[in-house]
């Protein structure tokens, strides 16, 4: 995926010497593979500093760094569901009988 990512931007700038709008796009192009392509990747690289900062808050369904990520994500996640049922109770009892159908 990164091959085609830098190929792409090296298409983009040359195509900008012509018009510079290609330029933008090259940087586009590599602001949102930085953003959002490189995910997996960088998780498993910052899984040596710790669990807690690769746990952040996103559930994007990715593979938890160490058991205490997972934990810590799986923790995060039950109390939100304690919470939901506590301040929505006719709607999480709606939603356990639409499951047990």
């Amino acid at each position: 995926m990164g091959t085609i990512v830098i190929s792409g931007t090296v298409v983009l700038v040359v195509l900008g010497f012509g018009n510079h709008v290609w330029w933008l796009a090259a940087v586009a192009v590599l602001f949102l593979y930085l953003q959002y392509g490189r995910d997996s990747t960088s998780s498993t690289s910052s899984s040596s500093g710790g669990g807690a900062s690769s746990a952040g808050g996103s559930s994007s369904g990715s593979v938890p760094s160490s058991y205490r990520a997972y934990r810590d994500r799986r923790d995060k996640q039950a109390k939100w569901e304690r919470r939901y049922q506590r301040e929505r109770p006719l709607e999480s009892r709606r939603q356990a009988r639409e499951k047990s159908k």
